[in-house]
């Protein structure tokens, strides 16, 4: 039975028959016919096999640079992961970073108002002692100087009044330069009080300022200025307190609060 749909090789009762069997030279050329056709399937086979071979290595080449290509993807998003990480680790960091900042200077902040708030504290203590100390200095020189009225016959009631000063005969805007005086009141507390100080001391010309007296609602204060400065309209601009004044000298100044100034004023 045939191998394929269309027979190659002739049948054998197609060749004609001899006296002993068939025609050789048939025969020969259809051994000849089936040869080559072998070596051509056998040529086919061998191309067939060598494509095949070939094919296997373009698929093995392929799958090689696959795995490589694979590889480096797969590294590739190691990489991106570990910098993402880092990224986050960073991010944290600097929000950790600015909180432990804003802690740090509200702590600040609130340290700086409790040193304020103690500063404030010692300082009306002291003034509080001074004016403990004015008090009862005054009170001793009161007392010498009714003493010393009476010995001299003068009585009690001739005893000069401090703020009795006559008006001034300079211009009170003038240059004021050196040591000066200037007392100042009624206060109505220790607030008015540092709140004028504070206004002094803001003056360029200034270099010493302190408070010498405070009794019965008035404060002297001893300025010492390094360069000539109207003194008066640097007072006006920067106090919080309307005053008017009474007496000006060379060394010396004489200021009235107006008692009549609204509630602000007086609790600036």
């Amino acid at each position: 039975m045939p191998s394929e749909d269309v027979p190659t090789v002739p049948r054998m009762g197609s060749f004609k028959r001899v006296l002993l069997g068939y025609r050789r030279p048939d025969v020969d050329a259809a051994i000849a016919v089936r040869d080559a056709r072998v070596w051509a399937l056998e040529r086919d086979a061998e191309d067939a096999v060598e494509q095949l071979r070939e094919a296997s290595g373009s698929v093995e080449r392929a799958e090689a640079e696959l795995e490589s290509l694979s590889g480096m993807v797969i590294e590739r998003e190691r990489e991106i992961r570990s910098l993402s990480e880092r990224l986050q680790e960073a991010n944290e960091r600097h929000d950790r970073s600015i909180a432990s900042l804003e802690a740090v200077s509200s702590r600040l902040e609130e340290i700086q108002a409790q040193a304020r708030g103690q500063a404030t504290r010692i300082r009306m203590k002291a003034l509080r002692e001074a004016v403990e100390v004015s008090r009862r200095v005054q009170e001793l020189t009161d007392a010498q100087e009714t003493a010393e009225a009476k010995a001299a016959g003068t009585g009690a009631g001739q005893v000069a009044v401090a703020n009795g000063h006559a008006p001034a005969e300079i211009d009170p805007y003038g240059l004021f330069e050196g040591l000066i005086k200037v007392e100042i009141g009624p206060l109505g507390d220790f607030s008015q009080l540092v709140g004028f100080e504070d206004a002094a001391g803001q003056i360029d010309a200034t270099s010493e300022i302190s408070v010498e007296r405070f009794s019965e609602g008035r404060a002297t204060l001893s300025m010492r200025l390094d360069e000539p400065v109207e003194l008066l309209r640097e007072l006006e601009e920067r106090s919080p307190l309307d005053f008017r004044v009474r007496h000006t000298a060379a060394d010396n100044l004489i200021l009235d609060i107006d008692e009549n100034q609204g509630p602000e004023q007086q609790a600036a």
